[in-house]
């Protein structure tokens, strides 16, 4: 219900949308935080001061929410990421009306498109732990990343939860919306104000906020649904999202009344229909960890890969969050012992554990704040602090336009387990957050480099926008450019601390064998020379028939000696040889593809077992919320 003192204005409204419409609605908020509808004749509003709230609301004649196709919650049909954008869009609904100004429209497959920037589901998930440290300056002191289950059918779904200022009903609506961010700080990772987005649609297919906060004395809670399993199947050709709030501030919810109350209900219906809760009451219970301010984020119908089965494993580690095609990536064959060891590395560990992965996200410990996974707190892990033979090297970008000289600080050393595992690259951070892990800027194949690893904090140049790697300016490439001679310049001093041996030594041994091999032949000559006659006095006579020639040419034992007819054959077997590796490669390229095979089965078999358990396993609970009641 509205409160007391406000005019109970109304305007059509069903669901708040998110693209930019120049036909908007104005909800002022006064300084006693009564909340009135303005209206004027286009319709077009400007907020008066930094109090008022301005919402946007699209402008329908006859406004309609659409239930589900039936009563039974049900996801979407196809549950692979990498497949759901792939349907026909019908006509549109739009239509112009004359008056109106004309606005681009975001059609829900661009929810899709947009997600795939991010290839690796752990570069979404970093994304919405960034939200979270930007808010270390609001007061946080953790974020929560934790399984849960979806009340409706049991599945799993991710839960990121923390104790920040929160979201007020127009921070909410913006980080609901494409491109807006309110982050201006030079500290905080958060700038283009599409991370939600993206990170969100490419963990699962809907998600779910609830956000409390306390600004100039007024509390607030907010509920809002980004749902592509609802605008797909409802048909929708735009975007919208549903949204309600609610006022605290007298220790009770109030709900926030924008238009009228059937419409405050109808956002309301939407949420129950197609959010994991059933109920007002299950929604409000949400609020009961939050606290006085926080926010809580659950993403559910989560994405499964091609096999059918989750893309995150919750299962193999209770303790951790982890990739499952990664994982179980290179484990066709039996590793070796130095396979095994270079897989218990942490430059490793990090593509398929989410607890390796977070542990280095991030440059600077924190003081007093914790990423709490699945109930155990991540420990942070300096690169920097566990290299062999450290040092600091300084480098200065020449930026254009710069009044201030900028210093970079790289820390170069061999990585602890140097040279038994020759991990080498380097950790390129962006304002605290990783963003190119053990990037190794050498070539392939090149021993110089080897074990060295390097961690420095590049902000003077701007990442992509899933925060997995650089833009290819000229100053990323110069950078590149310049680590690379600092780690030539590393190894050239310090490759012998560990056992390499520098190349300057590798060089003197070439040169002095070579040195030894031409001093033995012309001190061979030289004794033929002095033990035969003059050649002025006498003409040199070479006899070329076989044997006079063996003698005169060789000065090795006979036994050392080759003869042509004995090359011949030792070629002969080794072309056999050959011929017998080329066939047992074959073999081994069958046994494989035999291998492969089985493998696919096997998987597709334990697919259809996972599918059948979790079925018996929901048929079991339902029977038992049943008996209950």
């Amino acid at each position: 219900m509205p409160r007391k003192g406000q005019d109970k204005e109304k305007a059509p409204i069903d669901v708040v949308e998110i693209d930019s419409s120049d036909d908007e609605a104005t909800i002022v908020v006064d300084a006693g935080g009564h909340r009135n509808l303005n209206n004027s004749n286009n319709n077009i509003y400007k907020p008066i001061n930094d109090a008022q709230l301005q919402l946007r609301a699209p402008k329908l004649e006859n406004p309609v929410v659409l239930a589900p196709p039936d009563s039974n919650y049900q996801p979407l049909d196809t549950r692979s990421f990498w497949k759901a954008g792939a349907y026909e869009i019908g006509p549109s609904k739009y239509s112009y009306i004359q008056g109106d100004l004309e606005h681009a429209r975001v059609h829900p497959k661009f929810l899709h498109s947009n997600a795939t920037s991010h290839k690796w589901a752990f570069g979404a998930i970093a994304e919405l732990l960034d939200n979270a440290v930007d808010e270390i300056e609001n007061g946080a002191t953790f974020v929560k990343v934790d399984r849960i289950y979806n009340k409706k059918d049991n599945s799993p779904a991710l839960l990121f939860q923390d104790d920040g200022g929160g979201m007020n009903p127009e921070s909410i609506r913006k980080c609901m919306s494409l491109g807006y961010s309110s982050k201006t700080s030079n500290t905080t990772i958060g700038q283009y104000g599409n991370g939600f987005k993206t990170s969100t649609m490419r963990l699962g297919a809907d998600v779910i906020v609830f956000s409390r906060a306390s600004q100039s004395g007024r509390a607030t809670q907010s509920i809002g649904l980004l749902s592509y399993t609802f605008l797909r199947r409802t048909g929708h050709d735009d975007v919208v999202v549903p949204m309600i709030d609610f006022d605290i501030s007298d220790h009770w919810a109030e709900p926030i009344i924008y238009s009228s109350h059937n419409d405050w209900s109808a956002n309301l219906k939407t949420i129950l229909d197609w959010s994991p809760f059933s109920s007002k009451d299950d929604l409000m219970l949400q609020f009961e960890d939050i606290g006085s301010h926080g926010t809580k984020i659950i993403i559910y119908n989560l994405w499964l890969n091609d096999e059918g089965i989750y893309e995150l494993n919750f299962d193999e580690d209770d303790e951790d969050i982890r990739l499952r095609d990664e994982a179980n990536r290179g484990s066709l064959l039996k590793p070796t012992k130095q396979v095994i060891e270079l897989q218990s590395h942490i430059s490793y560990r990090i593509r398929y554990s989410l607890r390796a992965y977070a542990s280095i996200l991030y440059l600077r410990k924190f003081m007093k704040f914790k990423i709490l996974l699945r109930g155990k707190a991540v420990e942070q892990f300096d690169i920097a602090a566990d290299l062999k033979h450290p040092e600091t090297i300084f480098y200065r970008p020449q930026l254009a336009g710069a009044t201030k000289e900028v210093s970079v600080s790289t820390i170069l050393g061999f990585n602890k387990e140097a040279p038994s595992i020759a991990v080498s690259g380097f950790n390129v951070y962006h304002k605290n957050r990783l963003i190119r892990p053990f990037w190794k800027v050498t070539a392939d194949g090149s021993s110089r480099g080897n074990g060295v690893v390097g961690v420095l904090e590049a902000n003077f140049i701007e990442p992509a926008h899933d925060k997995q790697d650089f833009e290819r300016s000229s100053l990323f490439l110069k950078l590149e450019m310049r680590l690379k001679q600092m780690i030539f310049d590393y190894w050239k001093g310090h490759c012998h601390l560990i056992g390499y041996q520098p190349e300057r030594s590798r060089l003197h041994n070439v040169e002095s064998k070579s040195a030894v091999s031409s001093r033995s032949e012309v001190a061979g000559m030289q004794k033929h020379m002095q033990t035969g006659k003059s050649m002025h006095e006498q003409p040199l006579v070479i006899d070329l028939s076989n044997e006079s020639f063996e003698e005169e040419r060789s000065t090795e034992p006979p036994s050392k000696v080759a003869s042509i007819d004995q090359l011949c054959e030792e070629n002969i077997q080794l072309f056999m040889r050959c011929e017998e590796y080329g066939q047992k490669e074959n073999e081994l390229k069958r046994t494989i593809e035999e291998l492969e095979k089985e493998l696919a089965e096997t998987r597709m078999k334990c697919t259809k077992l996972s599918l059948h358990l979790e079925t018996q396993r929901r048929q079991k609970l339902v029977e038992q919320q049943m008996d209950c009641t």
